[in-house]
């Protein structure tokens, strides 16, 4: 009997110590990444407002190239919206909108999650000449996690900065071979 209570102890503590530690996390999170692609800006620019673009360079659409996606509006300007459904945990279902456009500059985004996990948050992504033909590209994620699951901006940006990373490293793949 002593053994069991303190497994229960131990398990207690386990489960007590990350959410004590949630109570001191900031619950707003922001991750971002940025690479320089050997293109013009318009070129970029012009590339990276497409959502639908996002299936050829996005980590997140690749797992699943067969996955159900429906769009509404215009590809490429405020409104248009990306919608996405798998059975592949890794790609889960969602959708993505455009909410802003400030041309040549930036384009905004808001993003809500249905599956694995169900969630809300802002992206952007933003480019800026270098050179007549290099163009940096940043990739920003911003958002809120509510306590307990706060715990876990701790990590964020290790997690979704590599695949942020990994993005962008596909994006300059594909506009520097075309």
């Amino acid at each position: 009997m002593k053994i069991v209570k303190k497994v229960l102890i131990v398990i207690a503590i386990i489960i007590a110590i990350p959410l004590v530690i949630a109570l001191f996390v900031k619950k707003d999170y922001a991750v971002e990444r940025e690479i320089t692609i050997n293109k013009p800006e318009a070129d970029v620019f012009g590339y990276i407002r497409q959502l639908k673009n996002q299936d050829h360079f996005n980590k997140w659409t690749m797992p699943d190239p067969n996955m159900k996606r429906e769009f509404q509006g215009t590809d490429g300007t405020v409104g248009f919206v990306y919608a996405w459904d798998s059975q592949n945990d890794k790609v889960g279902a969602g959708s993505q909108k455009i909410t802003n456009i400030t041309e040549g500059d930036r384009i905004d985004y808001t993003i809500h999650f249905l599956r694995p996990f169900e969630g809300d948050a802002n992206t952007y992504m933003a480019t800026e000449p270098v050179a007549p033909a290099q163009t940096k590209v940043k990739w920003a994620f911003t958002g809120t996690s509510n306590y307990p699951m706060n715990f876990m901006n701790l990590f964020i940006d290790n997690f979704l900065g590599k695949d942020l990373a990994i993005s962008l490293n596909n994006l300059k793949g594909v506009l520097e071979r075309s």
